[in-house]
C-alpha cells in the first residue's frame, strides 16, 4: 500500500488514567454512602452551586414562554427529525412467535427500560443538540421515566443557572425531571436514584473524561450507552472535492477541543496541499476560545494522508474507524458499500458532519477512539430489552428432553439431565 503523510500528528501528553479513576471512585463512593447530602456537597464544590438542584415545573413553563418563536422553530425542526428517525428505528425491531419444532414454541418480546438518565454537557458549550439526541430517543423507545442532568451556568457572571432554550428543549424532548448538576456527581445521582428519583436502568450522553470514567465504573449495576472519548472526523476526498469545504469541515470538528483528532485521506496531492494552506486561515477567523481549541487540535492531532488509490483510502478509513466519516468524492454509493467501520457516515459535499451533530435525525452520540470497529452509536435499541420466551408442549418432549439430557451428561451436569428425564418420564408419547 502506497501512502504518505503530508501532515502527521504529534504525540500528545494526557492526564494519567489512574489519576482520573481514583478521583472518580472517591466521589462515587462518597455519594453512594452519603446519599443526597453528599451529592449536594459535591455539587457545591464542583458545580459551584448551592441553589435548588431540581428545576421546578413553574420555571420550566416560564422558560417555554420566554424562548423566541424563531428559536423554537429551529429546535422543533431538529426534534422532529430526530424523533422520526428514532421511531423508524424502533419499527425495525419486531416481536415474533415461532414454532421451532412441532410442539416447541419460542418468541421475542420488546420491553422498554423503566428509567433512563440523560447527561447533557454544559460548560464551554451549551449542548442543546445532546439534549435532543438523548431524551428524544429515550422517549421514542418508550422509556417511562427520563431524568436529565446538566451543569448549572454558575461560573458565568450574570447568567441564569440554565438557559431558557435548554429548558425548552429538555421539556419538549420528554424529560420528566431536570437537575442542575454536572460531572461525576450527576452520574452518581442517576445511578443511585437520589433526590427522589428512581435509579436509572441506563445512563447515556457525552461528557468529559471524568464523566466517561464515572460511567465506566458504574457499568454493570447500571447500563451505559458507550464510553466516549474525544470527538473525531475523517474526511475522504478526491481530486473533484472542494478544498474550502474539506478544510472547513475539518475545522468544525477540531473546535470541539484540543484533543479532537481530524484526518484527511485523499488521492489528490493538489487538494491536500490546498487544504493544508486553508485550515489555519479558517481557524484564524474563529472566536478566541474556538480558535484556541481548533489550532491545538489541528497542530497536534491533525493528519493528511495521501494514498494512490481509493481502495487504499477505504483500507485506511476502516482501520482508523472514525466517529464521523465524511466522503467528499465521486461515486458515493461505491464508498458506502466498501466502508464498514464508522460511527456515522456522511455522503457527498452537500452533507456535513454538523448536520448530523445538530439536526439531521440520526443520533450524534457515537463511538470514538476506534470503537466503531465493534459498535454503533446511541439508538432506541439502547433503551429497550429484546428478551426471549419459550414454551414446550408434551408432544415436543421425546426428542427435546432426550437431547437435553444427553448433552447435560456430556457436560457433567447431572441435575440438568434429571430435570429433562423427569419430564420425559411423565409426558413421553
Amino acid at each position: 500500500m502506497t501512502i504518505n503523510f503530508l501532515k502527521k500528528k504529534i504525540i500528545q501528553k494526557t492526564i494519567h488514567e489512574s489519576d482520573v479513576s481514583i478521583v472518580v471512585k472517591d466521589i462515587l463512593d462518597h455519594i453512594s454512602s452519603g446519599g443526597d447530602q453528599a451529592l449536594l456537597e459535591f455539587a457545591k464544590k464542583f458545580d459551584n452551586w448551592e441553589g435548588k438542584i431540581e428545576v421546578s415545573s413553574d420555571i420550566i413553563q416560564n422558560a417555554n414562554n420566554l424562548v423566541k418563536k424563531s428559536i423554537k422553530d429551529d429546535i422543533l425542526y431538529a426534534y422532529r427529525n430526530i424523533k422520526v428517525f428514532a421511531e423508524r428505528q424502533l419499527e425495525s425491531i419486531s416481536e415474533f412467535d415461532l414454532e421451532v419444532a412441532p410442539g416447541l414454541n419460542a418468541g421475542q418480546k420488546i420491553i422498554p427500560l423503566e428509567t433512563a438518565g440523560c447527561y447533557v454537557p454544559g460548560g464551554r458549550y451549551s449542548h442543546i443538540a445532546s439534549a435532543l439526541m438523548t431524551v428524544t430517543t429515550a422517549k421514542a423507545a418508550g422509556v417511562k421515566n427520563i431524568i436529565a442532568c446538566t451543569p448549572p451556568n454558575s461560573n458565568v457572571i450574570g447568567a441564569e443557572p440554565i438557559s431558557n432554550e435548554m429548558l425548552y428543549t429538555l421539556n419538549l424532548s420528554g424529560a420528566d425531571k431536570i437537575f442542575l448538576v454536572g460531572g461525576v456527581q450527576a452520574i452518581a445521582l442517576m445511578a443511585n436514584g437520589l433526590l427522589g428519583t428512581q435509579k436509572a436502568d441506563i445512563i447515556v450522553g457525552p461528557g468529559n473524561q471524568y464523566v466517561a470514567e464515572a460511567k465506566r465504573q458504574i457499568f454493570g449495576a447500571t447500563g451505559i450507552d458507550l464510553l466516549a472519548g474525544p470527538t473525531d472526523v475523517l474526511i475522504i476526498a478526491d481530486e473533484e472535492a472542494d478544498a474550502e469545504l474539506v478544510a472547513t469541515d475539518l475545522v468544525s470538528q477540531a473546535e470541539h477541543g484540543y484533543n479532537s483528532p481530524v484526518w484527511l485521506v485523499t488521492t489528490s496531492n493538489i487538494l491536500a496541499k490546498k487544504v493544508l494552506q486553508l485550515v489555519p486561515e479558517i481557524i484564524e477567523k474563529l472566536p478566541a476560545q474556538n480558535k484556541l481549541n481548533a489550532s491545538q487540535a489541528w497542530r497536534e492531532l491533525g493528519e493528511i494522508i495521501l494514498c494512490s488509490t481509493r481502495v487504499e483510502a477505504v483500507k485506511i478509513a476502516n482501520e482508523i474507524a472514525p466517529e464521523h466519516l465524511h466522503v467528499q468524492a465521486t461515486e458515493p454509493d461505491w464508498w458506502k458499500g466498501e466502508l464498514n467501520s464508522y460511527g456515522s457516515l456522511f455522503l457527498g459535499e452537500e452533507t456535513t458532519v454538523a448536520f448530523g451533530d445538530k439536526a439531521a435525525g440520526p443520533n450524534h452520540v457515537l463511538p470514538t477512539s476506534g470503537a466503531a470497529k465493534y459498535t454503533g452509536g446511541l439508538s432506541v435499541h439502547k433503551f429497550i430489552k429484546v428478551v426471549t420466551w419459550q414454551k414446550a408442549e408434551s408432544r415436543s418432549l421425546n426428542r427435546l428432553a432426550e437431547v437435553t439430557a444427553n448433552i447435560s451428561r456430556l457436560e457433567g451436569m447431572e441435575a440438568h439431565a434429571l430435570s429433562a428425564d423427569v419430564r420425559l418420564k411423565k409426558y413421553r408419547k
